[in-house]
């Protein structure tokens, strides 16, 4: 499945749609021409039902208090529960006498009160039975979105050691259900050595006591066949993030020694395979990830990872509804934004659910590659789909720089005939206007032994993929980043040798906006998405052992589905730490304490400070862990405010004092938006005893005269001059 030059804009449809597996085995690969993401799916032969009633996450009879989890075995859980299926029978009976071609294939009581139908030719209409249905929407189609460095930049290495923790005990007890395309109990990532007996549940082929559930949710699985056997590999190295044992040695990377082993985030938290792409199924329904999502829920898993998204469907998706419901039923559910970026708009659902823990992704610094060397200078060269190498070639460096040049390089876009000669040379040209296919083709026609493209983007080099047409030029061909293009270029006309033989860099291109990592603001109402950012680009973790002739092994992989793990793991880390918080409290502990300032944009052009782009910031797992508040919500928007109307809104943030001690508050608005709005925040000083919580008024005040666009601030609140809690806030002049 995942191959070296997987693209994560090809790997990514959408939902309503299509889940984006965002993987790759090497650094951020471009699509041919640097082309749109893929169009929006849905399978209009499905459909998703909502009754009327509230399910048992959200209904006053049996909804949780705070903290806590469903009780399924109360007698007023067993009656209402016992309602609901009477309901979900009145409908069935009704839709037999009414649209008997229909045929429900799922029926669902926790997150929604719904069933999932089969239409078989019948519309959305015709299954609004009165009296009985609240919403019909047509089943989405998802595909899932593909220690060392990133544990650092986290900084989870401190949060394992807070209160006297350890690394390898870090999410000991913690459960994750991991919803994707299975988990390799075999690898050494999920040895279950020294763990204690546990409960194993569903096929007990792919459990041990470290994996203790393995089920697979595939609305075709008699038919199939299917089981939970992780034969892709996107959900191994899914949870090779979240819970991969302390320390396993990663030995070998695509055949390149790896000089530190793998971790997860929360190295000893329990884990759940809920296979919804079982064997070689690329794409899951709606209810698919509904009955997997219920399913972990009711089988007492803590937290959930979606590393999977697609478009969204408004403020009403309604697996949205389920994810918001599952959070106030006390699991925390971390989704992937998605991979459809660059561009506002573009976040995906479910990601786009408003409780959901939605992230996006920002750069790792290292990963494996070709050393290109030349005058003493060693830099990485990443082929993509493009041919390598056989053997060492050595020829002189030709640097081209015929216009027209590219203002960022300083180098020939080579879109069009060369009349630099280049005839046994090895061409440095740039990326950019064309195809690398194209530029690649006319730096071989003026007879170039090889070609090098000059990233024209900050960060590391990346895979170039093909366009698609006919006579695809076949010298070899890399890609180097911008920074190591500008050393290159002092090299012209000097011997340079590419090596036939790839090893490991490190170069310290951290925290870059992965120019993929979908962006918000939500549809409909405006919500700052994703909320936090985590590593997603270049994160080296577990992929199945048949992929490596049956032993465990390694690949670099990318994508916000890389991120989405980070942020499971960080969630039951904090969980393990502060059991008695709720699943919103975790959530906020994330987002809100996350780093600001030190995300860097994708390219030129690019912000690094629009809450849409990069969220609350870059997490950190340690003042995560060491939270002394939650907000609720994360993060605050007024929503589409008309050009023109001078409005002023006033929403509230309640704040909830998680320490054990009495805090003063002092509560700042800054970087407030000019052009015509202010932000401003009541009181200023707000006390809080421990466990009290207390509202905040927030105002947003839009001048007759604001011109149309965004506009933020953020909410500080401070404590003796220092930040203990941060969101953002956010409008929209329309």
């Amino acid at each position: 499945m995942a191959s070296p030059t997987h693209d994560p804009k090809r790997s990514l449809l959408a939902f309503a749609a299509v889940a984006a597996l965002g993987w790759m085995q090497f650094p951020v690969q471009a699509a041919p021409g640097d082309a749109a993401s893929a169009p929006v799916a849905q399978d209009t032969g499905r459909a998703l039902v909502q009754l009327l009633g509230d399910p048992l996450a959200t209904a006053p009879a049996t909804r949780p208090p705070r903290g806590k989890k469903v009780d399924f075995s109360s007698h007023g859980v067993k009656s209402y529960r016992a309602r609901l299926a009477a309901l979900r029978n009145d409908y069935k009976q009704w839709l037999r006498a009414n649209v008997p071609q229909a045929r429900v294939t799922g029926e669902f009581d926790i997150a929604l009160n719904a069933l999932s139908v089969e239409l078989n030719g019948a519309t959305l209409d015709q299954l609004r039975a009165p009296g009985l249905v609240a919403a019909v929407q047509y089943e989405g189609v998802y595909r899932p979105t593909a220690i060392d460095p990133d544990l650092s930049l986290i900084s989870a290495q401190q949060a394992w050691a807070r209160n006297g923790g350890t690394a390898a005990d870090a999410g000991a007890g913690v459960k994750v259900a991991i919803i994707d395309t299975g988990i390799d109990q075999g690898h050494a990532c999920f040895s279950d050595s020294g763990y204690a007996p546990q409960t194993q549940l569903g096929d007990r082929r792919y459990t041990n006591n470290k994996v203790i559930v393995a089920k697979v949710f595939n609305n075709k699985t008699p038919q199939g066949h299917y089981t939970a056997e992780a034969v892709q590999e996107h959900g191994t190295h899914v949870a090779g993030t979240v819970a991969c044992d302390y320390d396993t040695p990663a030995y070998t990377a695509a055949g390149v020694p790896i000089p530190h082993g793998v971790s997860g985030v929360a190295p000893r938290a329990l884990l759940g395979n809920y296979n919804i792409f079982p064997g070689h199924v690329t794409n899951a329904r709606s209810e698919d990830i509904l009955n997997a999502l219920e399913a972990a829920y009711e089988d007492g898993f803590d937290v959930a990872n979606m590393s999977l998204g697609g478009g969204a469907q408004g403020i009403q998706d309604l697996l949205t509804v389920a994810v918001d419901n599952l959070d106030r039923a006390d699991m925390v559910v971390a989704v992937a934004a998605g991979n459809s970026g660059p561009g506002h708009y573009t976040v995906e659902s479910p990601g786009s659910a408003a409780r959901a823990l939605t992230a996006g992704a920002a750069s790792v610094g290292h990963f494996v590659a070709t050393p290109l060397q030349v005058g003493g200078l060693s830099v990485p060269g990443v082929a993509g789909d493009f041919a390598r190498v056989g053997a060492d070639l050595g020829a002189p460096l030709g640097v081209v720089t015929e216009a027209p040049l590219n203002s960022t390089t300083g180098l020939s876009n080579a879109c069009a005939p060369l009349t630099t000669v280049l005839t046994g040379r090895i061409a440095l040209v740039s990326r950019g206007v064309c195809s690398f296919s194209t530029k690649i083709r006319y730096a071989q026609a003026a007879g170039a032994a090889a070609v090098l493209v000059a990233n024209n983007a900050a960060g590391d080099a990346i895979g170039m993929a093909q366009d698609g047409t006919p006579n695809q030029p076949t010298v070899p061909a890399y890609n180097v980043s911008l920074g190591d293009s500008g050393a290159l270029k002092a090299h012209d006309g000097q011997t340079m040798t590419i090596s036939a033989t790839s090893a490991y860099f490190q170069t310290g291109n951290n925290d870059i906006m992965a120019s993929f990592s979908s962006q918000g603001p939500t549809d409909v109402d405006f919500r700052v998405k994703p909320d936090v950012v985590a590593p997603g680009v270049n994160v080296l973790s577990s992929i199945p052992r048949a992929y490596c002739g049956g032993a465990s092994c390694f690949a670099f992989f990318q994508g916000t589905s890389m991120a989405t793990p980070h942020l499971a793991g960080s969630a039951a880390v904090v969980r393990q730490q502060h059991p008695h918080w709720s699943a919103a409290q975790v959530r906020s502990a994330i987002v809100n304490s996350a780093d600001q300032g030190v995300l860097k944009p994708a390219y030129a052009g690019a912000s690094a400070t629009d809450v849409n782009i990069v969220g609350s910031g870059r997490e950190n797992l340690y003042a995560a862990t060491g939270a002394a508040l939650a907000l609720a919500p994360v993060s605050l928007s007024f929503g589409a405010v008309p050009s023109g109307s001078g409005q002023t809104l006033t929403r509230v943030v309640t704040l909830t004092n998680l320490s054990g001690s009495v805090r003063t508050l002092s509560v700042v608005v800054g970087g407030a938006a000019a052009a015509g709005v202010s932000f401003s925040a009541a009181p200023a000083v707000v006390q809080l005893a421990a466990g009290a919580s207390a509202e905040v008024a927030i105002t947003m005040a839009a001048d007759r005269g604001a011109a149309a666009g965004p506009r933020q601030a953020l909410l500080d609140l401070q404590e003796g001059g220092q930040s203990l809690a941060h969101a953002a806030l956010y409008t929209q002049i329309k």
